[in-house]
């Protein structure tokens, strides 16, 4: 989560009060209880909550800071309509940074790039395979996450972080099968072994696949998951 919840809860009672509707809120977008489009008000929700519209509305804010909703100032707000070349552009951003810091870490000694990645190799390597769901997601988020931190750079980290949070809302529906799920740890193996042998042409090459396949998976699975929450008696 983008947002530093601890600051929140200093904060005091209040902003705990918001950061359960926040959290309320944005598991109903990603599980498409709440639709991309649908309108709403702050009173709908604050009433539907049983709260008053204060921590509604510093929800709703944050939310709108990380792209999942927007404000209609005469007629309250919206779940924000899928923008599926906004996500393309998204995707290639990340390759792009991702691809740059497996460059940086093939150029480092060995002995440096194998102690910066030990703690991934162990990890994907690892058996049985998790199931499909939302802990294999945010590993997967940390494996990518971790690949561009370990390069060194703080603010191409910082970016990617802040990336990761956009796509999160579709990206996280590629571990929904047992098929995805064995892939990307057969592909993150291979992008490990790549980089640790600094092949940088074949570890970007990898990555680069690694990533196109999973968005066209994941835009799939948001077209028919669509579908399937507005027309659910014919999908």
């Amino acid at each position: 989560m983008s947002l530093d919840f601890q600051q929140k809860r200093a904060k005091g009672q209040p902003a705990v009060l918001a950061e359960r509707i926040y959290q309320t809120l944005k598991n109903d977008i990603f599980d498409f209880r709440l639709m991309p489009g649908d309108r709403f008000t702050e009173s709908e929700i604050a009433e539907r909550m049983a709260v008053s519209r204060t921590p509604v509305r510093q929800a709703l804010f944050w939310l709108e800071r990380e792209g999942y909703v927007e404000v209609f100032y005469r007629s309250g707000w919206q779940i924000k309509p899928f923008d599926f070349a906004w996500f393309e552009e998204l995707y290639e951003l990340r390759i792009v940074l991702e691809c740059e810091a497996i460059r940086r870490l093939c150029l480092l000694p060995a002995a440096t790039c194998a102690a910066r990645l030990a703690e991934l190799c162990q990890q994907w390597t690892a058996q049985p395979l998790p199931e499909p769901g939302a802990i294999t997601s945010a590993l997967d988020e940390q494996f990518h996450m971790t690949l561009v931190a370990a390069a060194g750079n703080g603010e191409m980290a910082r970016i990617h972080a802040e990336l990761t949070e956009k796509i999160r809302i579709i990206r996280r529906l590629d571990f929904t099968r047992e098929d995805r799920v064995a892939a990307t740890y057969r592909e993150h193996a291979a992008i490990l072994q790549a980089v640790l042998q600094q092949q940088t042409a074949e570890a970007q090459r990898l990555l680069t696949e690694h990533i196109a396949v999973s968005k066209a998976e994941v835009r799939k699975i948001t077209l028919h998951m669509l579908q399937q929450a507005r027309h659910p008696l014919t999908s």
